[in-house]
């Protein structure tokens, strides 16, 4: 791991015993198996992509640690709006919504605000490194959530795929390169995010999803993340037959980030 991941990993511990201490696993996971109809983020995407349009995760971030706050006027339900309606014909396949707090500014009451406000699925972005954050995801109503192969190793990788989709919660596995991505195949879901971001460097480059896409079985579905800015971006990607994405920064800080969104992916 980076040293910022090993830092950011170190704080979830924390606040996983912190957590603990005010409701125990066993509550937490007896709240999580209560909730019923999780909204089909799979599916989702692939309704998307088989009507001919990009398949976008559209992020709902306040703020990162190199960049600070992103958005002053930050207001998770009417972004969400936003994103599912686009410009009315190009819109989100589904949101991701950081709930993160220390290095992000997130909170789990951003993504209920957020799915609440909306019909779209939604991803429960954070640093997952427990059973017991897979089942505060779905008791806050999460419907997928991001496994990081770089914060994990596999058996509790694979632990923590198991417990999603048991709660019937689809797994976005993000990789950072080539034995990453090898390590994510061994798991069920078909859902693969490629990082374009380097974990030492944090240079961002498109090559890196291009680099590792012909070892991505048909069967699954490639997300390419980070580094999509512009319309090129887009094109250059759909034209190498990348057609789901996961996009955030470059929408934050527009006034109508919908719109936005629908400009970037027409």
């Amino acid at each position: 791991m980076s040293d910022i991941l090993d830092k950011i990993v170190a704080v979830k511990r924390e606040e996983i015993a912190s957590a603990i201490k005010k409701k125990s696993l066993a509550a937490m996971r007896a709240d999580a198996e209560s909730r019923v109809l999780t909204r089909d983020f799979v599916g989702a995407m692939r309704a998307k992509i088989a009507a001919g349009q990009a398949a976008v995760i559209a992020e709902i971030k306040k703020a990162s640690p190199s960049k600070g706050v992103l958005r002053e006027d930050f207001i998770p339900a009417d972004i969400a709006q936003s994103y599912a309606e686009g410009d009315g014909q190009v819109s989100a396949a589904c949101l991701s919504v950081l709930t993160d707090r220390q290095f992000f500014q997130g909170q789990p009451d951003y993504l209920k605000q957020a799915r609440a406000s909306c019909e779209l699925p939604v991803l429960r972005k954070d640093f997952m490194v427990d059973p017991y954050q897979i089942y505060e995801s779905r008791a806050m109503g999460a419907d997928c959530i991001l496994l990081i192969a770089a914060c994990l190793d596999d058996a509790l990788m694979r632990d923590l795929e198991a417990i999603a989709l048991g709660l019937d919660m689809a797994v976005l596995v993000e990789v950072h390169d080539g034995a990453e991505l090898d390590r994510a195949l061994k798991l069920k879901t078909p859902l693969v995010g490629i990082n374009n971001r380097n974990l030492r460097t944090f240079e961002v480059t498109l090559d890196t999803t291009l680099a590792l896409r012909e070892r991505v079985p048909d069967d699954r579905l490639l997300v390419t993340e980070s580094g999509i800015l512009g319309r090129a971006d887009v094109q250059r990607m759909r034209t190498e037959g990348i057609n789901a994405f996961l996009v955030g920064e470059a929408f934050m800080r527009a006034p109508d980030p919908g719109l936005a969104l629908a400009e970037l992916f027409a």
